[in-house]
This record gives C-alpha cells, structure tokens and sequence, in this order.
C-alpha cells in the first residue's frame, strides 16, 4: 500500500521557516508539533501492519490528529 506522508513538513511546506521559528519559541507550538507527530507515527505504523487497532480506534486517531493539524494551522497563519 503507497501510503500518503502527513508530516507537517509536507503538510505545510509553505510555513517551514515559520514552524522553525515556533519551535524555537513558543512552548505550547512545540507541544502541539509533538502530539500531531506522535500521533501521525503511530498511524503509519498501524497502516503499516505494525500493532493492531480497530477500525474505530483508528479513526478516531485520525480525528485527532487532524484536530491538532488544524491548531497548528490556525497558529502559523497568524504568526
């Protein structure tokens, strides 16, 4: 299975500089960009094969994960 990268790095290649800045910065952005890769790790792996999962509790992972991308959206726009 060819699987998509959701890393913020091509998630929002347009705000690299920015989320360098951030990270440099700003604690809870430094929080947020370690949840969202966190959780994004841990679904390549279970979409991988690697650790079982139900159907459910992987979407649900993916909803959160999409949650925090959304947050960290709203704070690089505004940066």
């Amino acid at each position: 299975m060819d699987l998509l990268n959701h890393d913020l790095a091509h998630e929002f290649p347009q705000y690299l500089q920015k989320m360098r800045s951030l990270r440099a910065s700003d604690a809870h952005f430094v929080s947020l960009f370690a949840r969202y890769d966190a959780d994004n790790r841990a679904i390549a792996s279970y979409e991988q094969g690697v650790g079982l999962i139900s159907d459910e509790a992987l979407e649900t992972l993916k909803k959160k994960r999409l949650k925090t991308k959304d947050d960290i959206y709203q704070i690089l726009k505004m940066a």
